[in-house]
């Protein structure tokens, strides 16, 4: 199978993976049969992504300020975007800042 059928048949499970929360476990169900490095990619990074949130809304839940959470907000939705436009182009290119170590440390996730 060639690299652009590859990203084709994965497309879909990669964009799902960007619905933080659930979206990464119903991706991975997905592409638990047939693997597709496209798509295992984006769950990586999707997973990555998920974890991120959560971790950051726990430190910053304690704060009770908008002026600390907006800034983890803004944060979280451009790395997402990006996350999110990247799999709808059909590339593998990793989030800004994080994507390269969401890579390495999820790297049992294919």
């Amino acid at each position: 199978m060639n690299n652009n059928t590859t990203t084709e048949s994965g497309k879909t499970a990669a964009i799902t993976s960007y619905i933080l929360g659930i979206g990464v476990f119903i991706a991975m169900s997905m592409n638990s049969e047939d693997k597709n490095a496209f798509a295992s990619f984006h769950i990586r990074q999707g997973l990555g992504l998920t974890l991120t949130f959560i971790s950051l809304g726990l430190i910053i839940s304690n704060f009770d300020s908008l002026m600390i959470s907006a800034p983890m907000w803004i944060f979280v939705l451009v790395l997402w975007s990006y996350g999110i436009t990247s799999a709808i182009k059909g590339e593998t290119k990793p989030v800004p800042l994080l994507g390269a170590y969401f890579q390495k440390w999820l790297s049992n996730i294919s």
